[in-house]
Protein backbone atom coordinates (compact mmCIF):
# COMPACT_ATOMS: atom_id res chain seq x y z
CA UNK A 1 0.00 0.00 0.00
CA UNK A 2 2.16 3.16 -1.18
CA UNK A 3 -0.52 5.33 -0.38
CA UNK A 4 -0.85 6.96 3.10
CA UNK A 5 -3.83 8.69 4.66
CA UNK A 6 -4.98 9.46 1.40
CA UNK A 7 -1.67 10.93 0.04
CA UNK A 8 -0.76 9.53 -3.06
CA UNK A 9 2.90 8.43 -3.06
CA UNK A 10 2.71 5.33 -5.23
CA UNK A 11 5.03 4.82 -8.81
CA UNK A 12 4.72 1.98 -9.71
CA UNK A 13 4.34 1.65 -13.48
CA UNK A 14 7.39 4.25 -13.57
CA UNK A 15 10.90 3.71 -14.43
CA UNK A 16 13.74 5.82 -12.49
CA UNK A 17 17.30 6.54 -13.56
CA UNK A 18 19.65 7.69 -10.35
CA UNK A 19 22.82 8.91 -10.56
CA UNK A 20 25.40 8.43 -8.46
CA UNK A 21 23.58 5.72 -6.79
CA UNK A 22 26.30 3.40 -5.67
CA UNK A 23 26.41 5.04 -2.21
CA UNK A 24 25.06 7.72 -0.23
CA UNK A 25 22.15 9.93 -1.24
CA UNK A 26 21.93 8.61 -4.73
CA UNK A 27 21.57 4.86 -2.91
CA UNK A 28 19.22 6.08 -0.14
CA UNK A 29 17.20 8.18 -3.06
CA UNK A 30 17.06 4.91 -5.33
CA UNK A 31 16.03 2.68 -2.35
CA UNK A 32 13.00 5.05 -1.26
CA UNK A 33 12.25 5.10 -5.17
CA UNK A 34 11.83 1.32 -5.10
CA UNK A 35 10.02 0.97 -1.89
CA UNK A 36 7.56 3.47 -3.72
CA UNK A 37 7.11 0.81 -6.63
CA UNK A 38 9.50 1.95 -9.05
CA UNK A 39 11.53 0.19 -11.18
CA UNK A 40 15.03 1.38 -10.77
CA UNK A 41 18.07 1.79 -12.91
CA UNK A 42 21.40 2.95 -10.74
CA UNK A 43 23.94 4.67 -12.86
CA UNK A 44 27.54 5.10 -11.52
CA UNK A 45 31.30 4.07 -12.56
CA UNK A 46 31.90 1.27 -10.00
CA UNK A 47 30.26 -1.77 -11.04
CA UNK A 48 31.14 -3.49 -7.77
CA UNK A 49 29.54 -1.30 -5.59
CA UNK A 50 26.58 -1.05 -8.08
CA UNK A 51 26.09 -4.84 -7.96
CA UNK A 52 26.17 -4.40 -4.25
CA UNK A 53 23.53 -1.55 -4.46
CA UNK A 54 21.07 -3.53 -6.60
CA UNK A 55 21.02 -6.22 -3.80
CA UNK A 56 19.37 -3.39 -1.21
CA UNK A 57 16.91 -2.42 -3.58
CA UNK A 58 13.23 -3.34 -2.22
CA UNK A 59 10.94 -5.37 -5.39
CA UNK A 60 12.15 -6.41 -8.25
CA UNK A 61 13.41 -5.41 -12.53
CA UNK A 62 15.72 -3.10 -11.09
CA UNK A 63 18.99 -2.72 -13.04
CA UNK A 64 22.36 -0.83 -13.05
CA UNK A 65 24.62 1.05 -16.27
CA UNK A 66 28.00 1.92 -15.54
CA UNK A 67 29.29 5.95 -16.24
CA UNK A 68 31.95 7.95 -15.00
CA UNK A 69 30.42 10.92 -14.84
CA UNK A 70 33.99 12.74 -15.69
CA UNK A 71 33.25 11.96 -19.14
CA UNK A 72 30.19 13.08 -20.64
CA UNK A 73 30.20 10.31 -23.60
CA UNK A 74 30.43 7.58 -21.02
CA UNK A 75 26.91 9.30 -19.66
CA UNK A 76 25.72 9.83 -23.09
CA UNK A 77 26.44 5.96 -23.82
CA UNK A 78 25.03 4.83 -20.97
CA UNK A 79 21.87 6.65 -21.16
CA UNK A 80 21.21 5.36 -24.79
CA UNK A 81 21.35 1.86 -23.43
CA UNK A 82 18.76 2.62 -20.63
CA UNK A 83 16.43 3.92 -22.96
CA UNK A 84 16.35 1.26 -25.08
CA UNK A 85 14.82 -1.06 -22.90
CA UNK A 86 11.91 1.70 -22.47
CA UNK A 87 11.04 5.15 -21.12
CA UNK A 88 12.19 6.74 -18.09
CA UNK A 89 9.80 9.18 -15.93
CA UNK A 90 11.64 10.15 -12.79
CA UNK A 91 15.14 11.42 -13.14
CA UNK A 92 17.47 12.47 -10.27
CA UNK A 93 20.59 13.66 -11.23
CA UNK A 94 23.28 13.42 -8.57
CA UNK A 95 26.98 13.76 -8.88
CA UNK A 96 29.95 14.04 -6.29
CA UNK A 97 30.95 17.17 -5.61
CA UNK A 98 34.75 18.47 -6.68
CA UNK A 99 37.39 19.15 -4.12
CA UNK A 100 37.32 22.51 -2.21
CA UNK A 101 39.59 25.25 -1.90
CA UNK A 102 39.30 29.16 -2.11
CA UNK A 103 38.10 30.56 -5.36
CA UNK A 104 41.05 32.80 -5.69
CA UNK A 105 43.03 29.71 -5.81
CA UNK A 106 41.02 28.05 -8.57
CA UNK A 107 42.01 27.00 -12.02
CA UNK A 108 39.89 27.09 -15.02
CA UNK A 109 40.22 23.36 -15.46
CA UNK A 110 38.25 23.01 -12.11
CA UNK A 111 36.17 25.22 -13.38
CA UNK A 112 35.39 23.56 -16.87
CA UNK A 113 35.56 20.23 -15.14
CA UNK A 114 32.71 20.56 -12.83
CA UNK A 115 30.78 22.35 -15.15
CA UNK A 116 30.99 19.17 -17.54
CA UNK A 117 30.41 16.61 -14.36
CA UNK A 118 27.23 18.52 -13.25
CA UNK A 119 25.43 20.67 -15.32
CA UNK A 120 26.44 19.03 -19.04
CA UNK A 121 25.69 15.90 -17.61
CA UNK A 122 22.36 16.98 -16.16
CA UNK A 123 21.36 18.52 -19.97
CA UNK A 124 22.31 15.58 -21.12
CA UNK A 125 20.13 13.55 -18.99
CA UNK A 126 17.22 15.65 -19.15
CA UNK A 127 17.27 16.05 -22.48
CA UNK A 128 17.17 12.41 -23.35
CA UNK A 129 14.38 11.40 -21.09
CA UNK A 130 12.19 14.73 -21.60
CA UNK A 131 10.66 12.83 -24.69
CA UNK A 132 9.64 9.84 -22.63
CA UNK A 133 8.01 12.49 -20.21
CA UNK A 134 6.12 14.52 -22.69
CA UNK A 135 4.91 11.04 -23.93
CA UNK A 136 3.31 10.14 -20.53
CA UNK A 137 2.74 13.54 -19.82
CA UNK A 138 4.19 12.98 -16.49
CA UNK A 139 7.93 13.16 -14.82
CA UNK A 140 9.56 14.29 -12.30
CA UNK A 141 13.64 15.58 -12.37
CA UNK A 142 15.46 16.10 -8.96
CA UNK A 143 18.96 17.56 -8.74
CA UNK A 144 20.77 17.11 -5.64
CA UNK A 145 22.77 20.17 -5.38
CA UNK A 146 23.81 22.17 -1.89
CA UNK A 147 22.32 24.77 0.30
CA UNK A 148 25.24 27.06 -1.21
CA UNK A 149 22.71 28.07 -3.98
CA UNK A 150 21.36 30.31 -1.34
CA UNK A 151 24.24 31.06 1.30
CA UNK A 152 27.94 30.30 -0.26
CA UNK A 153 29.84 28.07 1.58
CA UNK A 154 33.21 29.49 2.44
CA UNK A 155 36.03 27.37 0.99
CA UNK A 156 33.87 26.02 -1.76
CA UNK A 157 34.59 27.97 -4.34
CA UNK A 158 34.20 26.16 -7.55
CA UNK A 159 31.11 24.08 -6.42
CA UNK A 160 29.35 27.26 -4.95
CA UNK A 161 29.75 28.59 -8.60
CA UNK A 162 28.74 25.76 -10.54
CA UNK A 163 26.10 24.73 -8.11
CA UNK A 164 24.51 28.22 -8.44
CA UNK A 165 24.43 27.42 -12.19
CA UNK A 166 22.68 24.37 -12.05
CA UNK A 167 19.68 26.27 -10.06
CA UNK A 168 19.28 28.27 -12.68
CA UNK A 169 19.26 25.86 -15.18
CA UNK A 170 17.27 23.78 -13.35
CA UNK A 171 14.05 26.81 -12.40
CA UNK A 172 14.47 27.40 -16.65
CA UNK A 173 13.75 23.88 -17.13
CA UNK A 174 11.20 23.61 -14.69
CA UNK A 175 9.25 26.70 -16.80
CA UNK A 176 9.48 25.17 -20.07
CA UNK A 177 8.91 21.81 -19.21
CA UNK A 178 5.52 22.24 -16.62
CA UNK A 179 2.78 22.25 -19.13
CA UNK A 180 3.32 18.58 -19.77
CA UNK A 181 2.74 16.78 -16.13
CA UNK A 182 6.89 17.27 -15.40
CA UNK A 183 8.07 18.70 -12.37
CA UNK A 184 11.70 20.09 -12.09
CA UNK A 185 13.06 20.36 -8.49
CA UNK A 186 16.54 20.87 -6.58
CA UNK A 187 17.18 19.45 -3.76
CA UNK A 188 20.06 21.25 -0.74
CA UNK A 189 21.12 18.76 1.48
CA UNK A 190 23.23 20.17 3.92
CA UNK A 191 25.56 18.35 6.17
CA UNK A 192 24.80 15.24 5.43
CA UNK A 193 26.79 11.89 6.91
CA UNK A 194 27.84 10.71 3.50
CA UNK A 195 32.00 9.49 2.26
CA UNK A 196 31.89 13.09 1.32
CA UNK A 197 31.30 14.56 3.98
CA UNK A 198 33.46 12.01 6.23
CA UNK A 199 36.68 13.35 3.55
CA UNK A 200 36.17 16.72 3.99
CA UNK A 201 36.47 16.45 7.74
CA UNK A 202 39.80 14.47 7.45
CA UNK A 203 41.16 17.31 5.17
CA UNK A 204 39.96 20.24 7.30
CA UNK A 205 41.24 18.52 10.33
CA UNK A 206 44.75 17.45 8.94
CA UNK A 207 44.84 21.47 8.20
CA UNK A 208 43.63 22.47 11.68
CA UNK A 209 46.08 19.86 13.63
CA UNK A 210 42.86 18.05 15.02
CA UNK A 211 40.80 14.89 14.58
CA UNK A 212 38.06 14.35 12.16
CA UNK A 213 35.48 13.67 15.32
CA UNK A 214 35.98 17.39 16.15
CA UNK A 215 35.32 18.71 13.14
CA UNK A 216 32.41 16.74 12.54
CA UNK A 217 31.26 17.77 16.07
CA UNK A 218 31.97 21.22 15.35
CA UNK A 219 29.59 20.71 12.10
CA UNK A 220 26.93 19.30 13.75
CA UNK A 221 26.74 22.45 16.80
CA UNK A 222 26.35 25.15 13.72
CA UNK A 223 23.04 23.00 12.92
CA UNK A 224 20.06 23.93 14.76
CA UNK A 225 19.00 20.63 14.70
CA UNK A 226 21.82 19.80 16.95
CA UNK A 227 23.57 17.00 14.11
CA UNK A 228 24.66 16.00 10.72
CA UNK A 229 21.90 14.72 8.72
CA UNK A 230 21.77 11.04 7.47
CA UNK A 231 21.39 9.79 3.62
CA UNK A 232 18.07 8.30 4.24
CA UNK A 233 16.86 11.81 5.38
CA UNK A 234 17.35 13.44 2.35
CA UNK A 235 16.51 9.99 0.27
CA UNK A 236 12.91 10.73 1.74
CA UNK A 237 12.90 14.25 0.55
CA UNK A 238 13.53 13.33 -2.92
CA UNK A 239 11.14 10.35 -3.02
CA UNK A 240 8.27 12.72 -2.04
CA UNK A 241 9.34 15.67 -4.69
CA UNK A 242 9.21 12.30 -7.11
CA UNK A 243 5.68 11.22 -5.57
CA UNK A 244 2.24 12.06 -7.36
CA UNK A 245 1.29 13.81 -3.93
CA UNK A 246 4.09 16.27 -5.29
CA UNK A 247 2.90 17.71 -8.70
CA UNK A 248 1.87 21.07 -8.23
CA UNK A 249 5.35 21.67 -6.79
CA UNK A 250 8.06 22.19 -9.15
CA UNK A 251 10.95 24.87 -9.90
CA UNK A 252 11.87 25.10 -5.99
CA UNK A 253 15.01 24.75 -3.97
CA UNK A 254 14.32 22.62 -0.93
CA UNK A 255 16.98 22.35 1.90
CA UNK A 256 17.35 19.54 4.14
CA UNK A 257 19.71 20.52 6.83
CA UNK A 258 18.49 20.87 9.88
CA UNK A 259 17.92 24.00 9.52
CA UNK A 260 21.08 25.77 9.13
CA UNK A 261 20.27 28.18 5.72
CA UNK A 262 20.58 31.90 7.57
CA UNK A 263 17.64 32.85 4.47
CA UNK A 264 14.64 31.65 3.46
Amino acid sequence: MKDILGMPLGLEGRRALVCGASQGIGLAAAQQLATLGAEVTLMARNEERLQDALQTLPGSGHSFVLADFHDPHQVTRALDLVLSSGDIHVLVNNSGGPAGGPITEASMEAFENTFRQHLVNNQILAQGVFPGMKRAQWGRIVNVISTSVKAPLNGLGVSNTVRGAVANWAKTWANEVGAHGITVNNVLPGATLTARLTNLAEVKASAAGTTPENILANMAAQVPAGRVGTAEEVGYAIAFLCSPAAGYISGINLPVDGGRTPCL
